[in-house]
């Protein structure tokens, strides 16, 4: 009787732990979807091809940048590699390492090639790893970016590059589809920055691209070099 009784107690125990487990997993994702679909458009460039832009990515390294965008990889295999730092007071991310002509995101930020230099007019373009926000820390790459949704309206983010720290506010927020490049695309007129990372945190399939576009400080720009 003992027995059968440690035995029940065991597969309760089993059980209740599988359900804390789903929960915990599935909980943060359907959130942020709940959330996201209040939050953030969804915008979808000419590109995109709805009967294509499924989820037959998802068996990709998602841990090299070059797989996030569809198009040519060649720029990631860049031997001149150089290094800038970004700081998010909100996300207590400080001077995390951007590498410019690299594709591991496992070790550090990647600044995607061809895209402004901060501080001068453009797009400064920067993917960020994100896995499940409960297991999120910001000195780690493969989670460094899962609370980037937190991010709101006029949050500063600044980038340290060539010995200069430009600041930049949060100017608006959004989601893409796995295929809509046109966030690469460059401004003739002024200095942004553009964050990247997969959402929602922590989803196997990957299946959008959360956009954080932010905007140089306008004291800045009085001193911007053209």
């Amino acid at each position: 009787m003992g027995q059968k009784l440690i035995i029940k107690i065991c597969s309760v125990i089993i059980v209740v732990s599988g359900v804390i487990i789903l929960f915990s997993t599935l909980y943060p994702i359907l959130s942020y979807e709940w959330e996201a679909s209040r939050k953030y458009p969804i915008l979808i460039s000419p590109l995109v091809d709805e009967e294509t832009a499924s989820f037959k990515f998802s068996k990709k390294d998602y841990t090299r940048a070059s797989n996030w965008f569809e198009g040519d990889k060649s720029a990631f295999d860049s031997t001149d590699v150089s290094y800038f730092t970004l700081t998010i007071p909100k996300l207590k991310i400080e001077n995390a390492i951007v590498t410019v002509g690299g594709d591991d995101l496992s070790e550090s930020l990647i600044q995607f090639p061809g895209t402004s230099v901060p501080g001068k007019v453009g797009n400064t373009v920067i993917f960020g790893h994100s896995i499940l926000p409960i297991y999120y820390n910001p000195k780690n790459y493969l989670s460094i970016f899962s609370t980037l949704p937190n991010l709101k309206k006029d949050d500063e983010i600044s980038l340290n590059y060539d010995g200069i720290t430009y600041k930049y506010l949060v100017e608006n927020m959004f989601e893409v589809k796995a295929k809509d490049i046109q966030i690469l695309e460059q401004n003739k007129n002024y200095p942004y920055l553009t964050l990247v990372t997969c959402t929602p945190p922590g989803h196997p399939l990957k299946p959008k691209r959360l956009i954080v576009r932010a905007r140089l400080e306008p004291i800045k720009a009085e001193a911007l070099v053209r």
